[in-house]
């Protein structure tokens, strides 16, 4: 289908065409360049997009690779990458002055498309890129079309997979409000619950449009699709965190002072300082287990 004839569609193209700063291109070609040509596009999401503020900030990229043998010799580590989607890495780059810092989630593009898709029941990729999102380099044109269409499929899966945790009359923005504190449940995060409605409100009106778009297509829930949904959310929260003990284990080995950035963001979001002994940096697996029974106690981590 065509984006004229798919309101959805057209509304995600037109918003992956959106412009972003010079420097926020510099630090997208410096991590194409890390990865060479496996990789076939670059999204750019989350927080800098959103206010546009890099200083003291991790810019968020996704770097679509053509298959997950291209980003890694290591035939093993090609094999955890499909099965537990993405290899996080941190670069930095030095631009007239400025230290520029950015989170690189690298995933294969057919992975990325299957995991947006309903049977897909883990959160975590559909619910992220049901925000704002610019597609800021593809390879061709048929690469641009195909990650146009799994962002429209993406916000698709995340508004059918919400509604029915709502009572009528539903508000387009109280549909995404809900989706991102469910989907915030589903993983280890230090945001605190009203981080949902912060996201809502940095773009009221595109949460708005977009969600009268979402909801005119899709059919209102009954009671027992009300029921189900709240038994299904409940089975993600546990298959989420479980998944993020994973997913946080893999980046240790991949992400550049994983336990200074954990600490960072913990205190970022939840106000609560973590101190870090030199042994902690050195083995960030063993101290991420050590600590967080104490986190989840203070609130740290929820």
């Amino acid at each position: 289908m065509s984006a004229r004839a798919d309101p959805i569609l057209a509304f995600v193209a037109e918003e992956t065409a959106q412009s972003v700063p010079a420097p926020v291109h510099a630090l997208a070609q410096a991590a194409r360049a890390r990865f060479g040509p496996a990789i076939c596009a670059v999204l750019f999401y989350g927080s800098c997009l959103r206010d546009g503020v890099l200083e003291d900030r991790l810019a968020d990229f996704y770097l679509l690779s053509t298959d997950a043998a291209a980003v890694t010799p290591n035939r093993w580590r090609a094999i955890l990458l499909e099965l537990l989607p993405p290899d996080v890495y941190r670069m930095t780059l030095s631009l007239n002055g400025q230290i520029l810092r950015a989170k690189v989630s690298v995933v294969p593009l057919c992975v990325l498309e299957r995991a947006v898709e309903p049977s897909t029941r883990e959160p975590y990729f559909w619910a992220r890129l049901a925000q704002p999102t610019a597609l800021l380099w593809a390879s061709d044109a048929e690469i641009t079309a195909r990650v146009q269409r799994l962002l429209a499929r993406a916000v698709r899966t995340f508004a059918a997979e919400t509604l029915p945790l709502l009572r009528p009359p539903i508000d387009p923005c109280a549909l995404f409000e809900r989706g991102f504190f469910e989907s915030y449940r589903t993983e280890l995060r230090a945001e605190t619950p009203e981080r949902a409605r912060t996201i809502v409100a940095s773009a009221v009106a595109r949460y708005r449009q977009l969600g009268a778009l979402l909801l005119a297509e899709l059919p209102r829930p009954d009671e027992q699709a009300h029921a189900r949904a709240l038994r299904l959310w409940a089975q993600r929260r546990w298959l989420g965190r479980l998944r993020a003990l994973a997913r946080l284990a893999k980046a240790a080995s991949t992400f550049e002072d994983a336990a200074d950035y954990v600490a960072w963001k913990i205190e970022r979001h939840a106000g609560v300082r973590v101190e870090l002994a030199p042994w902690q940096r050195r083995f960030p697996r063993l101290a991420g287990l050590l600590l967080l029974p104490r986190l989840l106690r203070r609130g740290a981590v929820r």
